[in-house]
């Protein structure tokens, strides 16, 4: 059988105001910028909506991608700053995607809808006839929505009993695998690295070798509540705590080392970094909203310049060899840095947010300007 390990790894070495007053948006407009028809369920509440308008400061006249649409609640903030804003949104979510054709028609003329993965983009674009070097704001809303959360059949949420998908893409790509078919068909080693890896979990070994003994106990796990048991029955005992020092479950990690996986999460974002600078004109913004600490360093040594040939520096800037010499060319090449940092240090959501939003309390926004 062909083996369904796919770019495995190459995390660490991928290839690869204006009228502020205007903008001013609280909790309770957030909510009832993105409900369903009915006018009861919330599909999703944007993480500090108001800070992201705050530093992209939208114009007239200018031209933005929404990257990661969602239910599309900054996207209407940001198209509300002015009447002749034009937004190109996009979303590997199918469900997301038909909000923003929904959206669209409140919008006309100002919302051009894309379903496609980040590395999607560059068809995308010159399908609709959008150059480089042409956007002046890049948006990026990184992470699991609520609304996929919310839904049991994507497989995504620990407190809901559903099968073991996590294809953000759903039925697009039929044979793309599922989280299901990585547990079944994975061996143990590579399962191992992926829950150290994309989940940083420390009982990866022993939650790893537990997936493949149930192989021959006839227990296949294809249901999120199974998987969620064996690894609470791996774990016993173990107290985990979140941000807010909450009771966290146990297979949280590795709920998200297998989403970040099968969707190769971490590959699409370094090539989306990229594409960004390429589709921005000079003096344009890129806002990163990540929710995890793979996501946050990935953003963060692009836009500091860690990055050699379009890949990551697998090396913290702390453990570089300084006693290396390179020619001049080398030097001037890392040191001309493509990006500019707005703000020095990463900006994080406020405690009146966490409380009324939890789903902010990892959050960390990076703002950046491309300099050339």
């Amino acid at each position: 059988m062909e083996p369904i390990v796919h770019n495995i790894f190459r995390c660490r070495s991928l290839p690869l105001i204006h009228h502020l007053s205007r903008l001013k948006v609280n909790y309770a407009t957030y909510r009832s910028n993105i409900r369903l028809q009915d006018g009861e369920t919330v599909l999703h509440v944007p993480v500090m909506a108001e800070k992201v308008l705050e530093y992209l400061n939208p114009l007239p006249g200018q031209t933005f991608i929404d990257m990661t649409f969602g239910a599309g609640g900054i996207s209407k903030c940001i198209l509300e700053a002015s009447s002749d804003i034009k937004i190109l949104t996009l979303d590997r979510d199918p469900m997301a995607y038909s909000l923003s054709c929904n959206l669209a028609l409140k919008y006309p003329g100002r919302i051009i809808s894309m379903l496609g993965k980040f590395s999607e983009l560059p068809r995308l674009l010159q399908e609709n006839k959008i150059p480089q070097r042409s956007v002046d704001g890049i948006i990026f809303d990184l992470g699991c929505s609520s609304m996929q959360l919310d839904q049991a059949e994507r497989g995504f949420s620990l407190s809901k009993d559903g099968p073991l998908d996590m294809r953000m893409d759903g039925e697009r790509f039929p044979d793309q695998p599922t989280a299901a078919d990585v547990l079944a068909h994975v061996d143990e080693n590579d399962l191992f690295r992926i829950l150290r890896i994309y989940g940083e979990e420390k009982r990866a070994r022993k939650i790893s070798r537990a997936v493949i003994e149930s192989r021959y106990t006839f227990r296949k796990l294809r249901r999120t509540f199974e998987l969620k048991e064996l690894v609470a029955a791996v774990s016993e005992n173990e107290n985990r705590l979140d941000k807010l020092q909450r009771s966290a479950h146990s297979a949280t990690k590795t709920f998200q080392a297998l989403r970040i996986f099968v969707n190769n999460e971490l590959n699409e974002l370094n090539y989306a970094l990229i594409l960004s600078h390429m589709f921005l004109k000079v003096g344009g913004k890129i806002l990163t909203l990540t929710f995890h600490s793979l996501e946050d360093r990935i953003t963060k040594r692009h836009f500091v310049g860690n990055v050699i040939e379009n890949s990551l520096d697998p090396i913290p800037l702390q453990y570089t060899n300084h006693s290396l010499i390179h020619d001049k060319h080398f030097i001037d090449n890392i040191l001309d840095s493509k990006w500019k940092l707005v703000n020095k240090h990463v900006i994080v959501p406020d405690e009146e947010e966490v409380e009324i939003n939890p789903r902010s309390r990892s959050a960390k926004l990076r703002v950046a300007v491309k300099l050339k």
